[in-house]
């Protein structure tokens, strides 16, 4: 993947949402700000315009002047961070952005000799705070806006993107979705439970929180479960998967996912055993 660095906007007065502390607000058991960060975490850079906060993986942190200045004059404050060609810049309310829409931004960026990419949603609105700019370019323009304004506090995005050439990427139904109202953050939480995402958010939001990084084959997991559950007692199942997870760490600090397939596959064998010998008695 391109190398770049990643600027995310959290600041704002969350007005629609009553003053809350919105990066801080949790879907899925996650603050929206981590979210965010989970999907731009190869960034070699990565900058939070906003108040400091406890966060899932270390940043550096700036603010606007004057605080509260909006979108330019924070984005101002993080592309002074930053050192990259490609610059990625995201909202802090982000709560389905994934690694897979921040490689689609890069790879359109990249493709000529344009100054970025940036999300259009469904209705073909642009979203200039899922987006990546080319550093210079983007330094460039952020500093004739402010000779040309006397300052960047209050000024519109637009100001910045009807002046860059940038292609548009056609993201899918959440890729941009933003949580600016309560109504908002109540749909988020509500769509992660649904029956085909709500392992996968799950297991992500576990392994956040324990500083796991390791891809493991769910179903691979599920199936030793069901094998331990039906062949010899169903509490039997938590208990085998967490030895296999203990046996797999103990094969391979380094948190290779084959180490859980080969201790799980070893495990579902011995319940397989077990339940043949049940049946023979």
């Amino acid at each position: 993947m391109t190398a770049y660095d990643a600027i995310v906007l959290a600041g704002g007065a969350a007005k629609r949402l009553g003053g809350a502390d919105k990066p801080g607000i949790r879907v899925g058991g996650r603050a929206l700000l981590d979210r965010v960060l989970a999907a731009c975490a190869d960034a070699s850079t990565t900058v939070v315009v906003g108040g400091r906060r406890p966060t899932a993986r270390a940043v550096t942190w700036t603010r606007e002047e004057p605080q509260g200045g909006g979108p330019l004059a924070a984005l101002d404050a993080g592309v002074r961070c930053t050192g990259a060609e490609w610059v990625l810049v995201l909202s802090a309310d982000l709560p389905f952005l994934g690694e897979s829409t921040v490689g689609g931004l890069l790879a359109a960026a990249r493709d000529g000799q344009r100054d970025g990419a940036l999300c259009a949603d469904p209705d073909g609105r642009d979203q200039p705070l899922v987006a990546v700019y080319r550093g210079e370019p983007l330094r460039r323009e952020l500093a004739l806006i402010a000779t040309e304004h006397g300052g960047l506090s209050g000024l519109p995005l637009r100001l910045l993107t009807n002046e860059l050439d940038l292609a548009r990427v056609e993201a899918g139904p959440l890729a941009s979705f933003d949580c600016d109202t309560w109504e908002d953050i109540a749909s988020a939480r509500a769509r992660i439970r649904e029956h085909g995402t709500v392992l996968d958010e799950w297991i992500t939001a576990v392994k956040n929180e324990l500083g796991i990084e390791l891809d493991v084959d769910t179903d691979v997991l599920l199936d030793l479960a069901r094998d331990a559950a039906h062949g010899v007692a169903r509490p039997a199942a938590p208990l085998t998967t967490f030895l296999v997870g203990y046996a797999a760490a103990k094969a391979s600090s380094d948190g290779d996912g084959q180490a859980v397939a080969e201790a799980a596959r070893k495990a579902a064998a011995l319940a397989l055993r077990w339940a043949d010998e049940n049946e023979t008695r």
